[in-house]
C-alpha cells in the first residue's frame, strides 16, 4: 500500500463515520412565575406540559415556582411560560446557606422566599474572604476549642 492507497484508506474510514448527535441531559429547570390562584396554576401547568421533552411539571403556588423536569432546554421553557401572558424569569433564587453575605445589597430580597436570597456572581459577596473565613471556623460549632475562645 503507498501513499495514494493509505490516504483512500482513511478517507474511506473517516467519512463513513457518522456523525453522533448529542443526546440531551435531563435537567430540571425552575421559574419564577407570578401565580394567584389555583386557576393560574393550571394554566401555568397545561402550558409547561405541552413543551417537547418536559416529564414532569411541578407548581409551587405558595412560592410561585414551577418546576419543569425532563428533556428540555431552559430557553423553551421560559418561552412556554411566557406565552401564558404571566410575568416570569428563571428562578433567580438559591439557598441562604450558600450565600456568604445573605445582607449584602443585590443579595437580598424582601421577597424572596423564606431561607432564600438571590444568586449572584460578585466574588466578594458569594465567597468568604481568607481572614473571614478563618475567623468563622474559629467560632465554629465543629471546632473543639471554641469554648476556650469566648
Amino acid at each position: 500500500m503507498g501513499v495514494s492507497g493509505t490516504l483512500e484508506y482513511l478517507s474511506e474510514v473517516f467519512s463513513n463515520v457518522k456523525k453522533s448527535k448529542k443526546k440531551k441531559q435531563i435537567a430540571t429547570i425552575s421559574i419564577k412565575i407570578r401565580m394567584d390562584c389555583e386557576g393560574c396554576a393550571r394554566k401555568v401547568k397545561k402550558a409547561l406540559s405541552k413543551v417537547k421533552g418536559a416529564k414532569s411539571v411541578d407548581i409551587d403556588l405558595k412560592q410561585q415556582k414551577a418546576t419543569v423536569t425532563g428533556f428540555v432546554e431552559p430557553k423553551k421553557v421560559l418561552k412556554a411560560a411566557q406565552s401564558t401572558g404571566k410575568k416570569c424569569e428563571i428562578w433567580p433564587y438559591v439557598p441562604y446557606s450558600m450565600v456568604a453575605h445573605p445582607y449584602a445589597a443585590g443579595v437580598y430580597d424582601k421577597k424572596a422566599p423564606p431561607n432564600f436570597v438571590r444568586a449572584t456572581t460578585d466574588p466578594s459577596v458569594a465567597h468568604l474572604n481568607p481572614v473571614e473565613e478563618q475567623y468563622s471556623l474559629m467560632f465554629s460549632d465543629e471546632n473543639p476549642n471554641a469554648c476556650n475562645i469566648m
